[in-house]
């Protein structure tokens, strides 16, 4: 295995646009030299444009694909998106539990671009309660990171940023890395957050346009700078940088958001030549 890519076991729902979720994760992954290994977690139709619906995949199927897999295989990290039900975070939660040392990352997806729900009330709780104590880094934009943060009582949802950072670590993630894509600035601020405080934090060029998949990118580039090795501030500061690449190389193939172009290093020097 001495010159193997480290392997990345991913747990998300498809997307058949390839936009986002599994497919997104599974392009990010190899794009940055890991090998992706997945665990179906839902069924969803969509398109660049938005969700339609989507089917959760059966608890037992979860659990049994992620066994077989991590029986066979020496997982370096492990990925989570949408995870499709308060059965499957349990069943997933069960699993990573007996892996303590492997980094997890975990993108919270709440919504699509567009709106359409993942996640409700129960679904945070479960995650909050099951998943976040096993969380090595935890990938939030600011409207997300808000609504896992609050608590009952809060007056208003404008909280400050550290504040709701600080209260997602005080349940159990050891990182959160929230992302300004949905914050009403001139760029793009990344700030990263332990129990300690603010460790860092990036500004990029805010991109025209509306990306499908973007947060999705994010978090598996996290995942794969893990997985080969880096320490926790290099991991972001790289996984930023190619998820901006991606993003400022992204296109439009339907009708709807672009899309990240995650293999934008293996066009970047063509010249047109075979």
């Amino acid at each position: 295995m001495s010159d193997a890519p480290p392997i990345v076991l991913v747990f998300a729902a498809t997307d058949p646009s390839g936009g986002a979720g599994m497919q997104a994760d599974v392009l990010t992954l190899a794009a940055m030299g890991c090998h992706p290994v997945t665990v179906v977690t839902g069924l969803t139709v969509q398109d660049t444009i938005g969700v339609e619906a989507v089917l959760p995949i059966d608890p037992e199927w979860v659990s049994d694909q992620a066994r077989c897999v991590l029986e066979d295989m020496p997982v370096a990290a492990f990925k989570l998106g949408v995870l499709g039900s308060v059965e499957n975070i349990a069943a997933i939660a069960e699993v990573v539990s007996d892996y303590p040392d492997v980094p997890l990352v975990l993108d919270p997806v709440l919504a699509s671009g567009r709106g359409d729900e993942f996640a409700g009330d129960e679904l945070i709780a479960a995650m909050r309660e099951m998943l976040f104590p096993q969380t090595t880094i935890l990938t939030p934009n600011v409207v997300e990171a808000r609504r896992l943060a609050a608590n009952e009582g809060d007056e208003s949802d404008e909280l400050e940023e550290r504040i709701y950072a600080q209260r997602i670590v005080q349940l159990g993630c050891q990182y959160v890395l929230v992302t300004g894509t949905h914050a009403n600035t001139p760029k793009v601020i990344n700030t990263l957050y332990n129990q300690d405080g603010i460790v860092r934090s990036d500004s990029w060029e805010r991109l025209a346009g509306s990306y499908h998949g973007a947060g999705c990118t994010l978090a598996a580039a996290v995942a794969a700078t893990l997985a080969n090795g880096l320490a926790m501030e290099e991991a972001v500061r790289d996984a930023q940088e190619f998820t901006w690449q991606s993003l400022k190389q992204g296109f439009r193939p339907g009708m709807g958001q672009h899309i990240p172009d995650r293999m934008f290093w293996a066009r970047e020097n063509d010249d047109g030549k075979d």
